[in-house]
């Protein structure tokens, strides 16, 4: 059971994790022991609530297939077991920023202390300004 929140989980059924072999720099150890990890999580087909299937798939994420499939392959670690964390702690991140829904924002007016206080700013750098100006003789 892999838990997005206190009232989210993600059963292990839905989740296929499989070991493949590294790429890159390691030695013997990279050709002959499968440390890398993919995992599948079949959106549409998941136990996840409409409006989080809605939001995952209209990411702009290339790990989401057109198919509604999510692939990730995490290879960071020479461990197979670090690996599948990680990879399952990037899908619980995904999803949870799917689930976070910003407070839409109320436009404000200023109010009267507000504008004073942009006047009276606008007055004193007026002020400074006008004493740069040329010196004038008084007759």
């Amino acid at each position: 059971m892999l838990r997005i929140n206190e009232h989210l989980a993600i059963p292990e059924d839905e989740i296929e994790v499989r070991a493949v072999r590294a790429q890159g720099p390691g030695g013997q150890n990279v050709n002959k022991v499968a440390t890398a990890v993919h995992l599948r999580f079949d959106v549409p087909r998941s136990s996840l609530p409409h409006h989080l299937k809605e939001r995952l798939l209209a990411l702009p994420d290339q790990r989401i297939s057109k198919d509604g499939v999510i692939n990730i392959k995490a290879q960071r670690s020479r461990s197979q077991e670090r690996n599948r964390e990680l990879a399952r702690a990037i899908l619980q991140e995904l999803i949870c920023r799917v689930g976070f829904v910003r407070k839409q924002r109320k436009a404000t007016k200023p109010g009267p202390a507000a504008r004073r206080r942009r006047l009276d700013a606008k007055g004193r750098r007026s002020r400074q300004k006008a004493l740069r100006g040329r010196v004038r003789d008084r007759e």
